[in-house]
């Protein structure tokens, strides 16, 4: 299989900055997210903000942008009022608004020192279309078919819509990775990486072992990295370890700021302690090589997480 754009980047550099949390910073900007498209509706309502929100991570120093994509199903925005028309394209859309904040970033000049940035199209997992927290416990009605036909059309989209590679995020599920993986192997141009929600440091949100899930997608058609994205910092290492022990992969770690998701109010409560600049350099260490942050974290942490990781 030839080397992805992430393969080249890593080599050259050593470790990948992803960028924080998008809704985060749509909301500190002043937009109201509170529907069950969250940051998706703003995909045809005021895209621009979503471009700008993708410079300021670029500007801050990430290596990769991801997607506004991660809530926007084809059910979703149909159910919004979008004809199935209107609703790929606001898909394919998402992807094109990460690419010209990053050529509009290269073409300033902006990356004088730096490598080329990649956009990652998200693939969000089912719980978040039922918007009732199952992302963060795996607790779903479908099966994996009904699972596979659930994604493969957004897959689809996305796949071939221009991004450099796909982020299968927050899946709280080793049935859904299968299928995402299946999906995956589908399309030999793209490649991806898998990250999960999990229920303590050694388990995904399902119960599976993350040592087991990592071992079932080691070696896996496209595959680029495996780890774990809007968990605690504080249960980063250990499961990054447990991975560690299911694969050789390079891994990827972008946690949340620590505080708790209400489903019931939609909501994030209790107290942030990010600190990704202070904790990256032990998940360095225990392999991870594509580093960032999610939900409550802004530019100014991946600021500071850049600064700790390389020398700008």
């Amino acid at each position: 299989m030839a080397a992805s754009a992430l393969d080249d980047l890593l080599a050259s550099q050593g470790v990948v900055v992803l960028d924080g949390g998008l809704a985060t910073e749509l909301e500190e900007r002043g937009h109201d997210l509170g529907d069950r498209l969250w940051s998706a509706r703003l995909l045809f309502e005021a895209p621009e903000a979503i471009r700008d929100v993708h410079a300021a991570y670029l500007l801050a120093g990430a290596d990769c942008v991801t997607t506004a994509s991660y809530q926007a199903t084809l059910p979703g925005l149909e159910a919004h009022g979008l004809s199935s028309t209107q609703a790929e394209e606001v898909l394919r859309l998402s992807v094109d608004l990460a690419r010209q904040a990053r050529d509009a970033f290269v073409a300033r000049g902006a990356a004088m020192h730096r490598h080329r940035p990649l956009v990652a199209a998200s693939i969000g997992p089912y719980g978040a279309c039922l918007a009732n927290g199952a992302e963060y416990t795996g607790d779903y009605d479908l099966d994996e078919e009904g699972l596979m036909a659930f994604h493969r059309p957004r897959w689809a989209l996305l796949a071939n819509a221009g991004a450099d590679l796909m982020a299968c995020e927050t899946l709280p599920s080793a049935a859904e990775a299968r299928v995402l993986a299946r999906l995956l192997a589908e399309t030999p141009q793209m490649h991806a990486w898998f990250s999960f929600t999990c229920r303590d440091d050694g388990h995904i949100s399902d119960g599976t072992p993350m040592e087991d899930v990592a071992r079932s997608l080691d070696g896996q058609p496209g595959v680029a990295a495996i780890g774990v994205n809007c968990v605690p910092p504080e249960a980063v290492s250990g499961l990054l370890a447990a991975a560690r022990r299911g694969t050789s992969l390079p891994l990827v770690a972008y946690p949340n700021s620590g505080q708790g998701w209400d489903a019931a109010r939609r909501r994030w409560t209790g107290s942030s302690d990010a600190m990704l600049a202070r904790r990256a350099p032990a998940w360095r260490a225990a392999g991870a090589r594509l580093l960032g942050g999610c939900c409550c974290t802004r530019p100014a942490d991946i600021r500071q997480l850049r600064m700790t990781l390389l020398s700008t």
